[in-house]
């Protein structure tokens, strides 16, 4: 049974979601006031956070930026009113496992619920493997960074995951569909051009030429981009 704080300030929706989830096999705490999720969130006391942008007090946002920074790891789920292509960027690159948009269905919501537990669940008892080298680049995964020639360079949450993708799959083709599923979410639109966007940063981190576009079928990471 996996325990999951809602921060929530519709009454409605708060209700609605945290039914569902005791429902379902989960524990659920609610909370309204922004300035109380940090110290829940860091209590240790809850698997995962959904959570709301426009919550009273301290939005979400904020939130998120203050979990970050402590080095908290908890999965959080945007969940919120704001649609906007800016507002899914920012919630992403500042940290948040996925983002979805009110209205909502449950089910869809509990899917990624599952997803993000799973992700998050202890794997084999096999030494963890700490860093990932193709050509000249290496991607350190503990200090979730890449070097180049050597060069340490810091990547955002969703650059690193996206980097993690390219570099477990040296000269395969990752399709931009594979790459919505593996680091945002299966559910993600596949018209967003959130991969192309992501892709850039990547580029202009790592180099323009270590990550190669296939026309009409994705993108490469080359062991042998200079």
């Amino acid at each position: 049974m996996s325990r999951i704080l809602v921060a929530e300030d519709e009454t409605r929706i708060s209700a609605f979601v945290s039914k569902g989830l005791r429902a379902a096999g989960h524990t659920a705490d609610v909370t309204v006031d922004g300035s109380q999720v940090v110290e829940l969130a860091e209590s240790g006391d809850f698997d995962l956070l959904v959570l709301d942008i426009g919550l009273p007090g301290v939005d979400g946002f904020e939130v998120l930026r203050q979990l970050r920074d402590d080095g908290s790891e908890l999965p959080v789920i945007i969940l919120t009113a704001r649609d906007s292509a800016r507002d899914l960027v920012a919630g992403l690159d500042g940290g948040a496992n996925d983002y979805m948009s009110k209205p909502f269905r449950f089910e869809e919501l509990l899917a990624r619920i599952r997803r993000r537990l799973a992700e998050r669940a202890p794997t084999s008892t096999t030494a963890v493997q700490e860093r990932l080298s193709v050509g000249h680049l290496e991607l350190e995964l503990r200090e979730r960074r890449v070097l180049v020639d050597g060069v340490p360079v810091e990547l955002s949450t969703r650059e690193f995951a996206l980097a993690e993708e390219f570099f477990r799959h040296p000269d395969q083709i990752l399709s931009r569909e594979e790459l919505l599923s593996r680091v945002w979410g299966y559910d993600f639109d596949p018209g967003s051009n959130v991969v192309d966007v992501y892709v850039r940063y990547l580029r202009n981190k790592i180099g323009k030429d270590a990550i190669a576009t296939v026309r009409g079928a994705g993108y490469r990471l080359s062991t042998r981009a200079q």
